[in-house]
């Protein structure tokens, strides 16, 4: 019996931009729309479109380059929304509008402060009014693992009823626990009459670390198609990982009644480019794609797996992207075979000229480092992309000096508008001494949330690839940046944050309504 198709639908550049500091550019956005679509992700949930001005942009710019995937918006169920929604997918090959509004009485009654008949009139609503705009309408019933099991009935069975092709039934809390949660979508296709005229979807909150398993046993129970995220990446704690779900029903074939298309050979370069771009680190135990996910460190584990690899292994790590990373160039590598090995890792740069920026700073890293990484090339092209602002802040020189005994200090010259100003300071170490005087030279009124270190690769010549978070007023701006020098980084990426706060670039939660 042939399997049927399982719909995965991506929302890392939407739900995935919700974790607070993963805001992501429109390049970015770009970048990593193109791994998905190497991916082979059927559906690429782009953002909300009415957010922010912004967030239009990214949304057509992602509509623009994509041409293998579906492009997705999401939208309240009110005009605007969907008429913005529309307006930035009108680019795309393939569109689909995504509308939402909660169902559960908590939600009705607290955030809405509207009566069910008024819930589903607008649901009705909203759906006839993105049909005017494309055929593919997915309507989401917010909250829905808290809602009233009758309700949802009447409201799913209307909005089918009034053109919506895909029905997401998401647990917006994290509420569900995989029995319940995976029997109650169940009940529902087989109770909604008109239930076989859509798609069911499901998308999963990790509040008690039951996403994966909530969309798996939702699967089982007939949904065909899973919202997910790289890395597991969203809002609190996030998302159910696509990397878990498509291995999943890999591994497991003989459980699941679905396939994918998904070629999972993308995997892990995926995973590389979202944490890089975020800065958000994948933990080393993190499933698939961590860095332990196929190390053995037991005598009793690696005799076994010498001997035969399933005694340990339930998948092979090259089916997911784990492969040797080495890069076999050096300083007389040129353009052609850099290039090349920049394709092999799906990144494509905008032009020759960002090309030739990224090969200069190769050539620089090269002198440094006597081996050169994938994760060094994602970091590097990452570092060298060309801001959507102008840079008004730049590091020109730094200065630090830390001994046992003394307080350490650093003195750093910034062009500052292409002007160069320099100031020194003290500090509890030099990464805080080096912070310390870039706030002398610009104030920034901002609090430190945090910063991260995390070692790109292996070797105590690995560059260090450092997450600075700033939030002044309310406004959280995440700042990346990668040097072999873990202080130089550190100034990088506090530099980027700041730059960001200067240029007005405010990337606040896209959809504060929280599917």
């Amino acid at each position: 019996m042939a399997k049927q198709k399982l719909i995965i639908f991506d929302t890392t550049l939407r739900d995935g931009e919700q974790s607070p500091g993963a805001s992501m550019t429109k390049d970015e956005k770009v970048r990593i729309a193109k791994m998905l679509e190497k991916l082979k992700v059927d559906v690429i949930e782009a953002g909300f479109a009415i957010a922010s001005p912004g967030d239009f942009e990214a949304v057509k710019a992602v509509a623009t380059a994509i041409k293998d995937s579906t492009v997705c918006s999401l939208a309240r169920a009110g005009d605007k929304d969907i008429d913005r929604a529309a307006e930035a997918l009108k680019p795309a090959r393939s569109a689909r509008i995504h509308t939402f509004i909660a169902t559960s009485p908590i939600h009705m009654e607290y955030k809405l402060r509207m009566r069910p008949e008024q819930v589903l009139e607008c649901a009705i609503l909203a759906v006839k009014r993105a049909r005017r705009y494309t055929d593919d309408v997915e309507f989401s019933c917010e909250d829905s693992s808290r809602s009233d099991f009758e309700f949802l009935c009447r409201i799913i069975e209307a909005v089918i009823d009034a053109g919506a092709t895909t029905i997401n039934l998401p647990d917006t809390v994290g509420y569900g626990e995989p029995g319940q949660y995976g029997a109650n979508v169940g009940r529902l296709i087989q109770t909604i009459p008109n239930a076989d005229k859509a798609v069911f979807s499901v998308h999963c909150h990790n509040d008690l670390g039951l996403a994966v398993a909530n969309s798996l046993s939702a699967v089982l129970h007939g949904a065909r198609q899973v919202e997910c995220t790289i890395n597991g990446l969203g809002e609190r704690a996030g998302n159910a990982s696509l990397e878990e779900i498509v291995m999943a029903v890999r591994t497991r074939h003989d459980l699941f009644p679905v396939e994918t298309s998904i070629d999972a050979t993308h995997i892990v370069p995926a995973s590389r480019l979202v944490s890089s771009i975020t800065g958000f680190p994948v933990q080393p135990n993190k499933a698939i794609v961590g860095a332990n996910a196929f190390a053995h460190e037991s005598g009793i584990h690696q005799d076994g797996v010498l001997k035969h690899r399933e005694t340990y292994e339930i998948m092979r790590a090259e089916d997911v992207g784990w492969k040797t990373n080495k890069l076999v160039l050096g300083k007389l590598s040129g353009r052609a075979a850099f290039r090349a090995r920049l394709d092999d890792l799906g990144i494509t740069l905008a032009s020759q000229e960002a090309l030739d920026e990224a090969f200069a700073r190769f050539k620089i890293l090269a002198d440094k480092k006597q081996e050169i990484f994938d994760e060094d090339l994602q970091a590097l092209v990452t570092d060298a992309a060309v801001p959507e602002v102008d840079a008004k802040y730049q590091l020109d020189y730094l200065e630090a000096f830390s001994k046992t005994g003394t307080r350490p200090t650093a003195r750093v010259t910034l062009l500052i508008d292409g002007v160069a100003q320099t100031q020194s300071a003290e500090g509890d170490g030099p990464v805080d001494a080096a912070f310390n005087a870039v706030e002398k030279l610009a104030p920034s009124g901002a609090e430190l949330k945090l910063y991260s270190v995390n070692a790109i690769t292996q070797g105590s010549d690995s560059q260090g690839e450092v997450t600075v978070r700033l939030d002044r007023d309310g406004i959280i701006v995440n700042g990346s940046g990668a040097d072999t020098d873990i202080v130089v980084a550190s100034v990088k990426a506090y530099l980027d944050a700041l730059n960001l706060l200067a240029a007005g670039v405010i990337k606040a939660h896209p959809q504060k309504e929280g599917v």
